[in-house]
């Protein structure tokens, strides 16, 4: 039954209950065993252990893992003497990789709790014919609930008494303005319902009383309630992987393949070309062949292919760019959410709250005396200014006493010198009030509401401090300023005057609202924040679309809308009744025409949200109020306010803005797209120089030789290879950064040219390697030649470890790095480390001999390890400039 389609008696009758008596105390246990408590369900919370078992299911953790295990039975079975050294390195790495991943992605589902939070904990009721007060969450269907301001909502009910009763429902529905309550029955909209924001007969959960009284009776209870059906869209929501979780995921699986496919190619490769030895070994020999010359070039090359220090250096790049955006107002709950801000192309915004201010104020005015306006205005309102001076009670109010004041008429002076000693209290009926003030004896009675009402009461007109008869003529110019302030999307009110020779013996509105005379009108509204309409710009500079999504009416939404130059026609905007029309499939390819969606409920804003992922575009919704919950965690990136946000928003947040500032998401788009824009450059530099050692140990078990083994690759990828990559991480954002169009949601991870930088970069580092090999083996030999050579081992890992190193330096800019006007003193640092690190494990003797290093290097072999190493910046260079050449020609 759509209960505010009913009469309230046939709603009291369908529910079997009674107006005067309420429910029995039998029937309402009966009800409460059959319904369940008036509360909200838990959500499905991950455990530690399970985030835990996530991280170590990742591909590349996998053979990491197995690689260890080969390596350790081998280790074992050939020197049970020795510990396997190697084995503890990889075990560490996935260990730390593990531990960094649950830390940072641990997050407790609190959405929930925080609902719970928002009902109420007790309410008074009319049980058995009594007044009683229960806890709320023994509410059932049926109940019969007494309200009166300041009370929070504690189930959805049909309002069947209502003494000018309004109720705060910014929360549910987006309205900045406290929505009046009836107790009638309403009539539907040209659809046969009406939309949640104007079902003014009735009341949800979780929304607070802030005027008047009243009654209700309960409709629904927990899970069954507005707000139950939020909680069951965010229970729902499936957590989607962030681009880069994808990328990451595809290239995981990618490497693990390869490395899958070369090792059991270089197992059976050694075998086939030992096949003989095979044939006529010994048992031992057989073992040793299998084990030490077949399976252990297979775990080198799984070990080399294998980018160890990828996961935890994306992780830590990552921290450090949440540690960087908390500074700017921008705090992170979930890490890989960082670069999605990058790609981001549609940002759906809540309007309340978040464009605007979530503060009526008035803009406009029209009036002959100002001064007299905002005094009548301030006196006739219950607001009140706190220790501030800012006034607190019902928003339309406390704009009109904040606005007296900026005129220095403040409301505790007013009040001091025209204390109100009477009033005709607001009533939704006639749409104004009245109060009574004694003025120094002077009895004066201000009037305001509606404009065509108060207009229709007022005889005289207040023109250049002299009180004259009302025209047609002055009566057609107010209404004609009324409509001028009402297509600016202004909340209009009147001001009028009475002055009495004595004080009133009857305060009723038929003997106070006559003869009154009019002083003029205000226009008010939710402005919007001063920043946005620049952050607005920037974001479409940017190539990001912004969309107004509010539970406001259509109109106000427009006139907010063009301010901020997110739309410019009407025709853009459309309302939640309008996308009910449309199926899923029609509203998908509809969904680009609309910039502003108005009077929207929750489910239309997951249904907007949804509709611009399924045509592939990266949405980011930020809002504030619970009715933004459902669709910002469906949202890639979902964006919560740190002020005026509730906690349920909050906690389904990926990002909290703690300024609730629209602005800084822009700055946090700039940041997303630096920190992926490092992690890219990290992961070019990481991958080329895992395939640089892909090579060099392919080529060199082809060629029957060993240039490299286990525990040298670890220490290239761990840290000379990982120790730049993170100082990668700390580049500043290249000039282009927020000129760029986003990055496309499908875009691979060696899209742009990056796996030909990557495949050519790993060529000639692995060049090198081989050729400072050969040096080596020449200097230990006498003569050029192919075969073992611990001498030739120990340059070929001068080499690779001094080649990575400044080949990192490479990786500063897409472009030049000589036209970089920045300084990245992080990076050289990590440089110079990185060089001090491989040097001393060359000319230490302990250090040495734990690696198997040549103990006879001297100045001459490192000088020319040194130089190979150096010539990967003017190689690199020379194919930048070849690339920036060609792609000019082909434009």
């Amino acid at each position: 039954m759509k209960y505010y389609l009913t009469e309230k008696e046939d709603v009291v009758s369908s529910l079997n209950t009674s107006s005067e008596i309420g429910l029995s105390t039998e029937e309402a246990t009966a009800r409460l065993e059959r319904d369940g408590k008036n509360k909200l369900a838990e959500g499905k919370k991950v455990t530690i252990l399970q985030r835990i078992i996530s991280q170590i299911l990742d591909p590349m953790v996998l053979v990491l893992i197995g690689a260890a295990v080969v390596s350790a039975i081998t280790e074992l079975s050939l020197h049970p003497d020795k510990l396997p050294t190697d084995v503890f390195i990889i075990l560490a790495v996935v260990i730390l990789n593990t531990v960094l991943g649950v830390v940072q992605e641990s997050k407790a589902e609190k959405a929930i709790d925080a609902l719970k939070e928002m009902a109420a904990a007790t309410s008074k009721v009319i049980r058995d014919g009594k007044h009683i007060v229960i806890r709320s969450e023994d509410l059932v269907v049926g109940d019969l609930v007494l309200l009166e301001a300041g009370d929070a909502i504690p189930a959805d009910g049909r309002i069947i008494e209502s003494a000018s009763i309004k109720i705060e429902e910014a929360a549910l529905t987006g309205e900045s303005v406290p929505a009046e309550k009836v107790d009638h029955c309403l009539t539907a909209a040209d659809n046969g319902d009406v939309p949640l924001g104007d079902r003014r007969n009735m009341c949800y959960m979780g929304s607070v009383m802030v005027y008047g009284r009243g009654a209700m009776v309960v409709t629904a209870t927990g899970m069954s309630t507005e707000m139950g059906k939020i909680a069951t869209a965010i229970t729902e929501a499936e957590e989607g992987e962030t681009p880069l979780q994808k990328k990451l995921s595809q290239l995981s699986k990618i490497l693990t393949w390869l490395v899958l496919g070369i090792c059991a190619f270089m197992f059976a490769f050694t075998l086939f070309t030992n096949r003989d030895l095979l044939a006529h070994a010994e048992k031992s020999q057989l073992l040793k062949l299998i084990l030490e010359d077949a399976f252990m070039p297979a775990v080198s090359l799984a070990v080399a292919a294998i980018p160890e220090g990828l996961a935890a250096v994306v992780t830590i790049v990552l921290s450090m760019g949440v540690t960087k955006m908390s500074k700017q107002n921008a705090i992170i709950r979930r890490l890989t959410a960082v670069e999605t801000l990058g790609c981001t192309q549609i940002i759906c915004s809540d309007k309340t709250g978040t464009l605007t201010q979530n503060k009526m104020t008035v803009v406009d005015f029209w009036s002959n005396n100002e001064a007299l306006l905002a005094t009548g205005m301030s006196l006739c309102s219950d607001a009140e200014p706190d220790e501030t001076g800012n006034a607190v009670g019902e928003p339309t109010e406390c704009a009109l006493v904040n606005y007296a004041t900026k005129l220095g008429l403040h409301k505790n002076e007013l009040k001091a010198s025209a204390p109100r000693i009477g009033e005709a209290p607001f009533d939704s009926g006639r749409k104004m009030m009245s109060t009574v003030h004694n003025c120094n004896g002077t009895i004066i009675q201000y009037t305001k509401g509606a404009p065509d009402e108060l207009l229709a009461r007022c005889t005289r007109i207040l023109i250049n401090g002299s009180e004259v008869d009302m025209t047609d003529a002055y009566r057609a110019e107010a209404l004609a300023k009324n409509t001028e302030f009402a297509t600016q999307a202004l909340r209009v009110l009147a001001c009028a005057y009475k002055k009495h020779e004595a004080e009133p013996a009857d305060y009723s509105p038929a003997a106070l609202e006559n003869n009154l005379v009019f002083i003029g009108l205000v226009g008010m509204i939710d402005p919007v924040r001063p920043e946005v309409t620049d952050a607005v710009k920037q974001c479409v500079g940017a190539g990001i679309r912004p969309v107004m999504i509010t539970g406001d009416h259509k109109d106000t939404a427009v006139a907010i809308a063009k301010t901020l130059g997110i739309l410019e026609d009407a025709s853009q905007a459309i309302t939640g009744a309008e996308i009910d029309k449309y199926s899923e499939e029609e509203f998908n390819q509809l969904v680009v025409n609309y910039s502003v969606y108005a009077r929207v409920q929750p489910e239309h804003k997951v249904r907007i949200v949804n509709a611009w992922r399924k045509r592939g575009m990266v949405t980011a919704m930020t809002g504030d109020g619970v009715n933004d919950a459902p669709s910002i965690k469906n949202a890639d990136i979902g964006v919560g306010m740190g002020i005026t946000g509730t906690d349920v928003t909050k906690n389904v947040a990926d990002m909290i803005l703690t300024d609730d500032n629209f602005a800084t998401i822009v700055s946090a788009v700039a940041e997303g797209r630096r920190i992926y824009d490092n992690i890219t450059k990290c992961i070019q530099f990481l991958l080329s120089s895992n395939l640089s050692e892909v090579i060099s140990v392919f080529v060199a078990t082809l060629c029957g030789f060993t240039i490299l083994k286990a525990p040298h690759l670890l220490f290239i990828n761990l840290v000379t290879d990982s120790i730049p990559a993170l100082a990668l991480g700390t580049e500043k954002a290249e000039p282009d950064i927020m000129t760029r169009k986003p990055r496309k949601n499908n875009e691979g991870i060696f899209a742009g040219g990056m796996g030909f930088n990557i495949a050519y970069q790993g060529l000639m580092i692995s060049a090198i390697t081989l050729a400072a090999y050969f040096i080596g083996y020449r200097f230990e030999f006498g003569a050029w030649g192919i075969g073992e050579s611990v001498h030739g081992i120990t340059l070929a890992f001068l080499a690779m470890s001094m080649s990575e190193i400044f080949h990192s330096y490479n990786l500063r800019s897409h472009g030049s790095i000589f036209k970089l006007k920045t300084h990245n003193m992080i990076l050289w640092g990590s440089m110079v480390l990185s060089l001090l690190l491989t040097t001393a494990l060359i000319f230490i003797p302990a250090l040495s001999n734990l690696f198997g290093f040549s103990e006879d290097i001297g100045l001459v072999e490192y000088g020319i390890a040194l130089l190979l190493a150096v010539s990967t910046i003017p190689i690199v260079e020379i194919v930048k400039l070849l690339t920036r050449l060609f792609a000019k020609n082909k434009d």
